[in-house]
């Protein structure tokens, strides 16, 4: 395990949307080289970086056309090397995003695969026998290669599925994994992997890392097998290089040998019912100041969970990410603090989805580069009031997309000048994290109080107690020994026996 991750804060970059630089309107590998000191004195000494090698796009890069060129729109690959070196001279890491389960069909693989004679990369793609043939059970393209057969895809009509075989074949075309061709495919991925950490890149953030081996049983074992064959190399050859997955069950993924699983945001799971918990017209999230919400909802999913993963690697909670609705949708900004708060006090490694630290609103957009309705999740950065937010000096028209408008969107220029603004409570709560080894990845977890139907949440983590009350009440809760306020938002109070929690409050104590 990297020992970096314990005292890790991620910083999620969506690139196009960051800075851009040379006013072309996307944002730009420079574009983030010039705001890493803004990054670091937020808090945060890592990045995810989402998709940046080449690609046409037509899934916001989740499409890759090739694995060792950096995407031009933001630069080149000696631009993306620079970025690791600047960042690592600001004590900051840097995570790429890697997508093993399928390419853009513009990949050179894929049109190699599709030709009629048998080539090396022939079965690196899952192809049936035959142009009638369909692939039963999984979604499919036919009719549009040289090839006599269909193709199977991962996700969208864009992407071809990677051939990594099938746990139980049933079909003559469905490879074992053991096949030499299968195990191509997994030495080629390693391969990108390698190229990357030896220009100076610290790991990976894995897109859809359950989707490898085809017909793979419950526990996935095919697809554990290969990220274990990858962990080997990991620990063997960069033992300091992480691996997160995009999985959201951690006791499969890091028994495979990813240090880190994220809690993925799901309709009614425990991630959901803390800030999104808002179906039928009604929100009940636990951090919406009159939603009513449960702590126990979340805890009765989570905790199950990381007890039976803790002991292999951290399972983590994010503000948001490229997927998901931002929190300032329903959130008001001290419902976004106490959320916050939680977030960076739990156990794990916490990512922070950038914009998120100023409360950037989600906007509605059309779809962009298959992005849907989570497209209004990727707006550009607001760095000040100035011509686009900050973001670009292109003309509006120009833009990656659009930016907030509103007379009231929130900026970094404003927010730096506002002592009471949420991205200073962002900054004092990294830097409490950062100082308080008790509130870092591995220190210990437990709940104090959390009863259902109740406002308030009290835990341990090591030997500080932390409490949060997100309701428009007043609770009282027992203390569990600890006396001296560390850290506070809003209103509360150690009294001899009991901790008292005014509205929407939040204490560390000691």
């Amino acid at each position: 395990m990297p020992q970096w991750l314990k005292d890790a804060v991620f910083y999620e970059i969506y690139p196009q949307s960051f800075k851009d630089t040379n006013g072309d309107g996307i944002g730009d590998f420079q574009g983030i080289i010039e705001k890493l000191d803004y990054i670091r004195d937020l808090g945060c000494n890592a990045l995810w970086i989402n998709p940046c090698f080449d690609s046409p796009f037509k899934d916001a890069g989740y499409d890759v056309r090739d694995y060792k060129k950096a995407a031009s729109r933001y630069g080149t690959n000696e631009d993306l090397c620079r970025l690791f070196a600047e960042a690592h001279k600001k004590g900051i890491r840097v995570l790429l995003d890697l997508v093993p389960g399928h390419t853009s069909e513009e990949h050179p693989w894929f049109t190699m695969s599709q030709k009629a004679e048998t080539n090396e990369y022939s079965n690196r793609y899952i192809w049936t026998s035959h142009c009638f043939e369909g692939a039963k059970g999984f979604p499919y393209i036919g009719g549009e290669s040289e090839r006599s057969g269909v193709y199977v895809l991962n996700f969208f009509k864009c992407q071809p599925a990677l051939n990594y075989g099938f746990l139980n074949p049933k079909e003559p075309w469905q490879l074992p994994v053991d096949h030499p061709d299968c195990i191509a495919t997994r030495e080629a991925m390693k391969d990108v992997m390698r190229y990357w950490l030896d220009q100076g890149c610290d790991g990976f953030r894995v897109d859809m890392a359950a989707s490898l081996v085809k017909n793979d049983d419950e526990e996935k074992t095919g697809t554990c097998a290969i990220w274990s064959n990858v962990r080997e190399m990991l620990d063997s050859d960069y033992p300091e290089a992480a691996m997160v997955s995009e999985w959201g069950n951690p006791q499969l993924a890091l028994k495979a040998g990813f240090h880190m699983d994220f809690f993925l945001n799901g309709r009614g799971n425990g991630y959901s019912t803390l800030m999104r918990d808002y179906e039928n017209q009604e929100d009940h999230s636990f951090f919406k100041k009159d939603g009513h919400g449960d702590i126990t909802r979340f805890l009765e999913d989570y905790l199950p969970r990381y007890e039976a993963s803790r002991d292999n690697g951290y399972f983590c909670l994010l503000t948001c990410n490229h997927d998901t609705l931002r929190p300032r949708y329903n959130l008001d900004e001290t419902e976004l603090k106490l959320a916050f708060a939680f977030i960076f006090t739990m156990p794990g490694v916490p990512y922070l989805y950038y914009g998120d630290e100023i409360g950037m609103r989600y906007l509605e957009l059309p779809t962009k580069e298959g992005g849907y309705f989570r497209t209004g999740s990727r707006t550009p950065m607001q760095w000040n009031h100035e011509k686009n937010a900050g973001f670009s000096e292109a003309e509006k028209d120009s833009l990656y997309l659009p930016v907030d408008e509103a007379d009231d969107a929130p900026t970094v220029a404003a927010q730096e000048s506002d002592p009471g603004s949420l991205l200073h409570t962002v900054k004092s709560l990294l830097a409490l994290r950062h100082a308080s080894a008790d509130l870092q990845a591995d220190a210990a977890f437990e709940p104090v109080y959390a009863e259902k139907g109740a406002a308030a949440f009290v835990y341990r983590r090591g030997a500080l107690t932390v409490a949060v009350n997100p309701s428009g009440g007043t609770v009282t809760v027992p203390s569990v020994g600890q006396k001296s306020v560390i850290y506070s938002i809003g209103n509360g109070r150690w009294e001899e026996d009991r901790i008292i929690l005014e509205p929407q409050s939040f204490l560390v104590l000691e």
